[in-house]
């Protein structure tokens, strides 16, 4: 016995309202939590592989006003504060354009290498208590930034862990801490500036030369003739190829660098720094050099002419 259907009428069904407004209320629903779900992160590159970059919580974030009551106030008033007020986002630091930065390089290599691990991976250096790490955290949550590794020493100062970490480059607001970390044997640049060439190369390789996202500046107060190809076949040696290189001949730098305005800007004199920060470049010093020799030994000269100002 077999069965058959009907096809001189369509078999059709219609939804009861009851229905229709359940199916609504289930897909609003799933659309809710699709935008409150979080959202699924890059994998990290193994330590071994990636281009460390260690940056403080104070040049990732802005906490001048949290640095201020730690200084005037204590350290337990300043971990209640950061306790109490943990939901509350930190504001960006100057460091923080320059780690979205390095991010945004990052999803264009995974683009082009997507089994590569050879990516910039930031880790948060801070001798924070762990109590602060909450606020830490979070702030790097809602801002969405793919920071995983964190090392928070508890008041200590954390350059002990810089090689632990396999450090390629150290910002810090703390300049003690820098020259520590010189002291230790980490920095100032050149094992960074090899590990960048690195990663431009990558790009190179893939005919992406004209868009590639690393874009790398020389400006420099010596002029072309004296030092010029020197300074560039160095610089070559180690890797990096400059996309641009400014020779000034003892002009200041602070026009050029409110030019180009760059993510971050190093230099060995504060001279440069200051003028930098003066026009809105973010700027780093890099202790390191003849150049530290000269200005150490013009302070203490200038202490002795004028104790009052020391």
């Amino acid at each position: 016995m077999s069965g058959a259907k009907d096809n001189s009428s369509p078999d059709t069904t219609q939804a009861s309202p009851e229905e229709t407004e359940g199916q609504h209320d289930t897909n609003a629903a799933k659309a809710f939590y699709d935008s409150i779900a979080p959202k699924k992160k890059p994998k990290m590159p193994k330590p071994q592989n990636a281009i460390t970059i260690a940056v403080s919580s104070r040049v990732l974030f802005n906490m001048v006003q949290e640095r201020k009551m730690y200084e005037e106030e204590g350290v337990e008033k300043y971990v209640l504060y950061q306790q109490e007020h943990e939901e509350e986002p930190l504001k960006p630091g100057p460091a923080f354009p320059f780690v979205k930065a390095l991010e945004e390089v990052n999803k264009h290599l995974r683009l082009l290498y997507p089994d590569s691990e050879e990516l910039f991976d930031i880790v948060l250096m801070t001798n924070n208590h762990a109590q602060v790490g909450v606020r830490l955290i979070n702030s790097i949550n809602h801002y969405g930034l793919n920071i995983e590794r964190f090392c928070m020493t508890g008041g200590k100062s954390p350059i002990g862990y810089l090689k632990a970490y396999l450090t390629n480059l150290y910002l810090s607001k703390d300049s003690e801490k820098v020259q520590e970390a010189i002291a230790e044997g980490n920095g100032p640049l050149k094992g960074f500036l090899e590990a960048l060439g690195k990663l431009q190369r990558k790009f190179y390789a893939k005919d992406a030369r004209l868009v590639c996202p690393i874009r790398t500046y020389l400006v420099t107060a010596r002029s072309a003739a004296s030092s010029g190809a020197r300074v560039l076949k160095t610089l070559r040696a180690w890797g990096l190829e400059i996309d641009e290189a400014l020779f000034l001949a003892g002009a200041p730098k602070g026009p050029i660098l409110d030019k180009i305005r760059p993510h971050l800007f190093f230099d060995d004199q504060m001279f440069h720094v200051e003028g930098a920060q003066e026009l809105g470049t973010i700027a780093a010093h890099v202790p390191y050099g003849i150049g530290q020799k000269y200005h150490k030994s013009t302070l203490k000269e200038e202490a002795k002419k004028d104790p009052e100002k020391n």
